[in-house]
């Protein structure tokens, strides 16, 4: 698994998550981002509350177009974007690939706006 690889696909209703072992490989596609129990978890950090919010709008269409939604918390200089997905797991909620491909996208986001 490359980011090209999860950058190239789209988010879809899905009832499967990804077992342990395969996770590895997906971490590796999207650097920064940790496994926080049943979801992953990256904190990006700005100058000011500004560029804070600044982000959180530029990735407000992807988040959108994906129909798939994470936990944001917004701080003056920090967001912290935590993804899960509801409905693996018997609905129990967990990690599936829809997380990562979200991940990947919020990534190149930053890096173009912010890096």
């Amino acid at each position: 698994m490359k980011t090209s690889d999860l950058l190239a696909k789209k988010s879809a209703h899905t009832e499967m998550g990804l077992q342990e072992q395969e996770l590895p490989t997906y971490f590796a596609a999207t650097p920064g981002w940790t496994q926080d129990g049943p979801r992953i978890v990256k904190t990006y950090n700005f100058k000011n509350y500004y560029e804070t919010l600044a982000f959180v709008n530029a990735i407000a269409y992807t988040i959108h177009e994906e129909d798939h939604h994470p936990e944001l918390v917004v701080t003056y200089n920090r967001c912290v974007i935590k993804f899960d997905t509801h409905t693996v797991n018997g609905g129990k909620g967990g990690i599936s690939e829809n997380d990562f491909i979200c991940a990947a996208k919020i990534d190149v986001i930053f890096t173009q706006t912010f890096g």
